[in-house]
């Protein structure tokens, strides 16, 4: 019997079939009820290591140790760029920073006495893509933001991008006024003297769930936080310093990392308040959540932009992302693996931890996925869902995770972009006009060069690094025809 026999002998029956098949998913997608609700907090310059969960043994995190405890947490999380600004435009789109030409943070460097002139990426998050904000917002979703924004100037700030409330978010990288009122910042009124700016983020977040407990919500909180400038939370500095005072190196405190030096050991006391200051603030948070019975129907994600801040051109880092390698800036795992918590009630277990290798471009259909909300596939060209590991599977279909950051860095770090496929690791270095395998699984801290004993899994790696560039459209480095030294 054919399909359109079918239809027509038993027309009803089809009715009904349609009617119990899409009735609860229009209820789904009409009862402001039954929405999940998100928060997304995004941290700047978070170390992979800079939480006791992550293996620290000097930062103190309980909270976010807590909230680790109630989620899955991923080992092997990466942010797409190793600086700030491309990394959040790929969370906000979904897509890879060398698709959408932001590659890296705004406005960047751009030296014109290096071997190499970097490439002109765009200053700006482009109107024209479709922002994760604005999905939420065209879905009845209150859509809140608060702090770092980062992609771009006025035009192309958060409530043009789809969120209904910015609060602190401009174009600036750090806070213009510090870390203390007055913040000097046209999006955030001045608060009473001596208000420390993460407490006053939090306040916002706070006011924002008190007032929208009722409604659906997109609550986006980028901190500032542990961006520079190095500005101890002055409630915590005292216990930090003594902390710091019985610290006793057994190792170097630093090592050399080809034109920089990294930073081997946390024992920064400013930093770590710092640090402190943000856990009791995520704490707060979530407590809050708990007041309001939200956390049933409230999908929490915790990450960090890129990673923490320990390869300078001298010594003065503020933290350490041992074992990694180097750090912000830098294509090594110190620059680009990050902390990643996710908990998704009745989809996550506690305690649960994954190490399938995942990123940044994989924010925007997991939470679409997991809100109920349409799939776009013409915008989710790069990221993955990860639901299937949120739910307690290890794999991903997925060949490899791709960086390209074709610019210089005060990080010391020069053009070159990045591949891992499973367990390898490729790393090309332009300036140099060579390239370094590692395998990550021996190897975490990529001490061992393995190019020239496996030359295979180098060829393959990069030929698959230049397909992606090739496909994408990545710019590349060109060299300076005025350049005249070594």
């Amino acid at each position: 019997m054919t399909e359109k026999r079918i239809k027509h002998q038993f027309p009803g029956v089809l009715v009904a079939i349609v009617l119990v098949f899409f009735i609860p998913q229009l209820l789904l997608a009409t009862d402001s009820n039954n929405k999940s609700n998100v928060i997304f907090i995004l941290v700047d310059d978070l170390g992979w290591k800079d939480l006791g969960c992550q293996g620290s043994l000097f930062y103190k995190t309980p909270n976010i140790d807590r909230l680790a405890g109630s989620a899955m947490r991923f080992t092997d999380a990466y942010a797409s760029c190793p600086v700030c600004s491309p990394t959040r435009a790929s969370i906000m789109t979904g897509k890879y920073p060398a698709r959408l030409n932001i590659t890296d943070w705004i406005p960047g460097l751009d030296p014109k006495n290096r071997k190499l002139l970097g490439t002109q990426d765009i200053h700006q998050l482009p109107l024209s893509e479709t922002t994760i904000a604005e999905v939420f917002q065209s879905n009845g979703y209150k859509t809140f933001f608060a702090g770092k924004w980062h992609l771009g100037d006025h035009g192309y700030f958060p409530e043009d991008q789809g969120f209904d409330i910015n609060k602190g978010g401009h174009h600036k990288g750090s806070p213009p006024g510090g870390y203390y009122t007055p913040y000097k910042n046209s999006k955030l009124e001045d608060g009473p003297e001596g208000e420390y700016l993460p407490d006053r983020l939090t306040d916002e977040s706070m006011r924002f769930l008190e007032e929208n407990r009722e409604d659906p919500f997109f609550l986006f909180l980028s901190f500032y936080t542990v961006h520079t400038p190095i500005q101890p939370c002055e409630r915590l500095i005292e216990e930090n310093n003594k902390r710091v005072a019985l610290l006793r190196y057994s190792d170097p405190p630093n090592i050399k990392e080809r034109n920089g030096i990294t930073k081997l050991w946390q024992d920064n006391a400013a930093y770590a308040s710092m640090i402190q200051a943000l856990d009791e603030n995520i704490g707060r948070l979530m407590n809050k959540l708990d007041e309001l019975k939200l956390v049933d129907n409230t999908i929490v994600v915790f990450t960090s932009d890129n990673g923490g801040l320990s390869t300078l051109r001298s010594v003065g880092s503020p933290t350490s992302n041992e074992p990694l390698r180097a750090g912000k800036g830098w294509c090594y795992e110190g620059g680009i693996r990050v902390p990643l918590i996710i908990r998704a009630s009745g989809v996550t277990s506690p305690g649960s931890t994954c190490d399938i290798p995942v990123s940044s471009i994989d924010f925007f259909p997991t939470i679409l996925e997991l809100t109920g909300l349409t799939s776009m596939p013409e915008q989710d060209v790069d990221g993955l869902s990860l639901v299937s590991l949120l739910k307690g599977e290890n794999t991903l279909n997925r060949e490899a995770i791709f960086w390209h950051y074709p610019h210089y860095h005060g990080s010391t770090w020069a053009p070159g972009s990045a591949v891992r496929a499973g367990e390898w690791k490729l790393i090309e270095f332009y300036e140099e006009d060579k390239y370094e395998l590692f395998n990550l699984r021996s190897d975490i801290g990529e001490k061992k060069d393995l190019s020239k004993t496996h030359p295979q899994e180098a060829n393959e790696l990069l030929k698959m690094l230049h397909l992606w560039q090739e496909k994408l459209g990545a710019k590349m480095p060109e060299p300076n025809p005025d350049f005249s030294g070594k």
